[in-house]
């Protein structure tokens, strides 16, 4: 006999029953949700823990070189006359400047045209060729055409640019937008005056400064000659005249004459850019950023009683509530506090400052295990010797040697004084022609490119057509390699120079084993023209030393040295000298540079912390697999449970129905009288 629903044959409720039984089989699971939810909270705490010490980390790299210590504020008494910002090769000082001109642009304009879209000449191709240089000879123009007696000397950096006219453009605006769009370093405009004759063609050099005035040579049409002509060096040839003169910034500085091409004016004062707004004179003042230094202190200080409030509440008890921290006793956390603590509290003992502790600037333990900080203390130690303040916290080195300077290190380094010495200077790339270009002029066809290779880069660099000497050539070629975008956006450039013999030299800036220079032809004018037909090309080498008595790794003018020393990863920049001992190098370590390695060390993935979390993850990953377990127990239990269950519904279910049987046939006996 079969059944359909449990607990039909035997009148119990089975689903239920069943039900019953499942939730106490089912109480392990229950238990692992629990411990489950404990490893959760304690990742998350974990990752709270993470993110406080990644904010002190962040908090501490400004403190870890010496460059916020470096730093200097440039201050002008009249800031409407000047804006300054200091560099870190600035020194602070005082300085008085005079400001007597502007840089300014030159300005020149056609004669007044009636409109502007009528045709101008007959339409014959004409050529408009643009120079740009200094117009000398102590003249001034009168109504702005110059006497004779006027000079024009080329700008030997800047190459000549050429426009085409023909009966296409060859109307006051067509010319306009030709000599727009070809991009030579002019900006042409019309203005209109209002009068009968309102128009004026105006061309503006795109620079300033008084080697950008123009020259313009016109090849063709007569009229257009007549009207677009521009030689300030003929009198009779200045068919424009000139609104604005080209002109430099000139300037004072404590009585010393500066001249600018630009208003903005570099390193007249070594490490200061000044930005000229007008004529005038006032002060400017060079002082050490105290105040950015003050502030980064106070923020480290900060950041570490942020982790420090974050690690407490992690690990505290309440004893008003009974609730304690979800690290409470944790091994991994007692050792972050006090790793940092320990490491903040003691002194700096291989640095050359005149501050070893924290409380010696007034930065200070507090009972709480937070840090306070003595502004009147700090603000003095600051004032006293600021770069001694960063000696306390940055990574530093110094040389006894002026060509060497320390540019970086590894977390291996140790500090230590260590010997130097250099048996192979750094040397750049070079390519040397063997064409005398001092014999005769070298003459750049129209369209001449050639395909140059700068540090393993090659691109194709345009030359701008003319007759060049020597050393207008040497300045049009850097220019033009240096002002290619594949070169310029990798950082490369390069050094034209024409030596005693008249060959021409190209050195790349970069220095070492990928330093080198390559020049092919192109189009045009062909690369033998100017370098010969068998140029010299040396590629640069790598700097070879020692530093505490082991070969470091050459790399440019960087010496790295070698494992398994105490200098381990120090990296030193030799810029010059000579092959031979090189003196020594001193390398400290201050708090702010060691408790960034400690945190590294903590948050690395081979951290502390980071050991401490994949630990918990392993645990939850078991806990997986155990729930996995007892969840096929559990189904296997209840398949029992039903069958058991369906075995008794059966034999009940028969038994009834014998029952019923018996009933039947003792009901039909024959009663007895």
């Amino acid at each position: 006999m079969a059944l359909s629903s449990p607990g039909i044959g035997s009148n119990l409720d089975v689903n239920s029953i069943i039900k019953q039984l499942m939730a106490v089989e089912s109480q392990p699971l229950t238990a692992l949700a629990k411990k489950e939810a404990n490893f959760q909270a304690k990742l998350a705490a974990y990752g709270n823990v993470s993110g406080a010490l990644g904010a002190f980390q962040g908090a501490l790299s400004g403190l870890t070189t010496t460059a916020k210590f470096q730093a200097l504020t440039a201050t002008a008494g009249d800031s409407t006359i000047v804006s300054a910002s200091a560099g870190g090769k600035a020194v602070p000082g005082s300085y008085n400047l005079n400001i007597t001109s502007l840089a300014q642009a030159q300005t020149i304009k056609t004669a007044a045209q009636s409109t502007t879209s009528a045709t101008i000449g007959s339409g014959t191709a004409t050529t408009l060729t643009f120079q740009f240089g200094t117009i000398g000879g102590g003249t001034t123009p009168t109504g702005g055409v110059y006497p004779v007696g006027t000079t024009f000397t080329q700008d030997a950096t800047r190459g000549t640019g050429t426009v085409t006219i023909d009966s296409s453009n060859n109307t006051l605006q067509g010319i306009r937008d030709a000599v727009n769009k070809a991009n030579i370093g002019v900006t042409a405009t019309i203005v209109s005056d209002g009068s009968a004759t309102p128009n004026y063609l105006v061309f503006t050099s795109s620079k300033t400064g008084q080697t950008s005035s123009m020259k313009i040579s016109v090849s063709g049409d007569a009229t257009l000659q007549n009207l677009l002509a521009y030689d300030p060096a003929n009198a009779g040839g200045q068919k424009m005249t000139e609104s604005s003169v080209a002109q430099n910034t000139v300037m004072t500085v404590n009585g010393i004459t500066i001249n600018s091409a630009s208003k903005t004016v570099d390193e007249a004062i070594q490490g200061v850019s000044l930005n000229i707004s007008k004529t005038g004179s006032t002060t400017l003042s060079v002082n050490r950023d105290t105040a950015a230094v003050t502030s980064a202190v106070n923020g480290f200080v900060k950041s570490f009683n942020d982790i420090n409030t974050t690690l407490k509440k992690l690990t505290s008890y309440d004893a008003n509530t009974k609730v304690a921290g979800l690290l409470l006793g944790d091994p991994t956390v007692r050792t972050v506090q006090n790793g940092l603590r320990q490491m903040l509290s003691t002194a700096i003992t291989d640095g050359s400052g005149a501050y070893r502790t924290l409380s010696d600037i007034g930065v200070s333990f507090q009972k709480d295990g937070s840090l306070a900080v003595d502004s009147a203390k700090l603000q003095a130690a600051v004032n006293a010797n600021v770069a001694d303040v960063g000696k306390l916290f940055a990574a530093v080195g110094s040389s006894t040697d002026s060509l060497t300077s320390v540019v970086g290190s590894s977390a291996a380094t140790k500090p230590g004084q260590y010997a130097v010495s250099v048996s192979a200077l750094a040397t750049q790339g070079a390519l040397t022609g063997n064409k005398d270009l001092n014999a005769a002029s070298t003459v750049i066809d129209p369209g001449t490119s050639l395909n140059v290779t700068l540090n393993g880069t090659t691109a194709s660099v345009a030359l701008t057509a003319g007759s060049y000497n020597a050393s207008q050539l040497a300045a049009l070629l850097q220019s033009a390699i240096n002002g290619t975008s594949a070169f310029s956006s990798a950082g490369f450039s390069t050094t034209a120079t024409v030596d005693g013999n008249g060959f021409l030299k190209l050195t790349s800036s970069r220095y070492g084993s990928t330093s080198s220079v390559s020049i092919a032809s192109g189009t045009g004018t062909a690369s033998s023209a100017l370098f010969g037909a068998g140029p010299t090309a040396a590629v640069g080498t790598d700097i070879a030393g020692m530093i505490d008595g082991a070969a470091g790794t050459g790399s440019g003018q960087t010496l790295t040295a070698a494992g398994g020393v105490a200098s381990e990863g120090l990296k030193l920049e030799i810029t010059g000298g000579a092959p031979g001992n090189r003196g020594l190098v001193t390398f400290s370590r201050g708090f702010a540079d060691q408790l960034s390695k400690l945190v590294d060390s903590y948050l690395g993935s081979s951290g502390l912390i980071s050991g401490r979390t994949k630990g918990i993850d392993n645990s939850i990953k078991d806990l997986d697999r155990s729930r996995e377990a007892i969840n096929n127990r559990l189904a296997e239990t209840e398949r029992r449970y039903r069958a058991q269950f369906l075995a008794l519904d059966t034999a009940i279910s028969s038994m009834s129905s014998t029952s019923n049987f018996l009933q039947q046939q003792l009901a039909n006996l024959p009663k007895v009288e």
